[in-house]
């Protein structure tokens, strides 16, 4: 794998660091939701290296178009971005060894079925890596609805109890959130904080 250019075409915008939970293994299968220009994924394919194998999804065309050119010009083959919903993931079951996403799992409207999603396709003994913002308490009322602060990314975010309890919910078992800091809190209801934070979970192995 050719070093990824320097100045990265489209460089993807997160909250943090998805891979600081160290969870990529050679060989490995990874899926990468919220694509975007694709930098995660070339650096999730360099982990994983030549026996693995990264899919990026991403909801708009136009990106999925400049990861694969990006991915072109870092002479990386063992990846392949799609365009589609979190919700509908376009994977087999149990096709994945883990998943990983910077910012963008507070975008779906639906995190419900973006966790059963999650659950579907990934192997027994899967597991997710997220990092993604977090209401450091209660969500402010009337926050869902708030076309300002969903522009900012904070309109769909989880507490961490919310993140604790859908994640179980769907099934995942091992569920831990380290909190990386504070984020940005302009625009915000008084009182309230954003946090960005590192989710882990892993899909149980069927024991008998």
């Amino acid at each position: 794998m050719r070093s990824l250019p320097q100045n990265f075409r489209g460089a993807s915008l997160g909250c943090g660091n998805p891979f600081a939970l160290g969870r990529l293994q050679p060989g490995q299968t990874v899926l990468d939701l919220g694509s975007g220009a694709g930098l995660d994924v070339l650096l999730a394919a360099k982990q994983v290296g030549p026996d693995g194998y990264v899919y990026g999804l991403d909801a708009t065309e136009e990106m999925v178009q400049l990861a694969t050119e990006n991915a072109e010009a870092a002479e990386v083959d063992n990846v392949e971005f799609m365009c589609g919903d979190m919700a509908r993931i376009p994977l087999d079951d149990a096709s994945v060894d883990v998943i990983i996403s910077n910012c963008v799992v507070n975008l779906a409207p639906e995190k419900t079925d973006v966790f059963a999603e999650l659950f579907r396709v990934l192997r027994p003994g899967g597991e997710i890596a997220i990092s993604d913002l977090l209401w450091e308490s209660e969500r402010p009322v009337g926050a869902t609805t708030d076309p300002d602060l969903w522009c900012s990314c904070v309109g769909g975010a989880l507490t961490e109890r919310e993140w604790y309890r859908g994640l179980e919910a769907a099934g995942f078992q091992g569920t831990s959130i380290r909190i990386e800091g504070a984020w940005a809190d302009d625009g915000l209801p008084e009182g309230a904080r954003i946090v960005s934070a590192l989710v882990f979970a892993r899909k149980p192995v069927p024991t008998g």
